[in-house]
């Protein structure tokens, strides 16, 4: 059964809105046109939440593909496949929530860090195993979260590099292709310039739990609940707590719709 056929009797168009890191301001960011449209999750927020078994589920089993030579909105292909990740990381205590529920849990995480945030550090002794196994990967959110399309080429560069350097430190991984431009602002300079430096691969979403700022435990599974579905990129941050209040519930949800967590470089050659 195909993704149309499984989202079949919903209506076949719909608003899509994506909600990125938002702390400095509103953007306007491009809409993306995946391959595939889908409507709202029709699935019903789980109520019962099992405990989290302290046995990690184990790395996914796949045959890697060639990376498209374009932005990425959405997972290609067909599948079960989700990629979560998380930017930012202006809360210690939820980078330490997420690395506690990758261990225990087994999902398998993209985080888009800011080296300007101390949280990193705080963290890196929880987060680093988990990146030297590749459950965790790491990719380069810029130092500072500035908007790329409104500073100079030699900034861009300086943005990503300070950056690259403080990942090579904490974590001793090169985070290149992958890169998230803050608030999605990117433009063909941005892309040129971006590239110069190895970071091929800017990586948007197709989803968000908007929680940039703070909002609601619940409103969190809300987003889920909406985004959670097969080939999605979501996008999730470590800015606020709320999210760690829920992550039984958000688990119980990819459970439920058989959604397997995977990293780029588990997708990617």
């Amino acid at each position: 059964m195909d993704r149309r056929q499984f989202l079949g009797g919903l209506a076949s168009t719909f608003a899509l809105s994506l909600t990125g890191c938002a702390a400095a301001g509103n953007a306007t960011i491009p809409t993306p046109t995946p391959t595939v449209k889908y409507g709202p999750a029709p699935y019903p927020i789980p109520e019962y939440v099992p405990p989290i078994t302290p046995r990690p589920l184990p790395p996914p089993v796949l045959t890697k593909i060639q990376r498209p030579n374009k932005t990425l909105y959405e997972l290609p292909g067909e599948g079960s496949l989700m990629a979560w990740t998380v930017d930012d990381g202006a809360s210690s205590e939820t980078v330490a929530g997420y690395a506690k529920f990758a261990k225990e849990s087994g999902i398998r995480l993209t985080f888009f860090m800011n080296g300007s945030y101390s949280s990193w550090s705080d963290n890196a002794a929880a987060l680093r195993p988990l990146v030297e196994s590749g459950q965790v990967q790491i990719g380069n959110h810029t130092y500072s979260h500035p908007w790329l399309t409104k500073i100079s080429d030699s900034a861009i560069v300086n943005e990503l590099q300070k950056n690259a350097k403080i990942i090579r430190d904490l974590f001793g991984v090169d985070a290149a292709p992958y890169y998230r431009p803050p608030y999605g602002a990117i433009d063909a300079r941005v892309r040129s310039v971006a590239s110069s430096i190895g970071y091929t691969a800017p990586v948007m979403w197709y989803g968000s739990l908007s929680d940039s700022g703070r909002i609601t435990p619940e409103q969190v599974v809300d987003f889920a609940d909406k985004w959670f579905l097969p080939q999605h990129i979501v996008i999730g941050h470590a800015n606020f707590p709320s999210v760690t209040e829920v992550f039984p519930k958000l688990r119980l949800i990819l459970a439920q719709r058989g959604l397997q967590t995977v990293t780029f470089n588990d997708v990617f050659l």
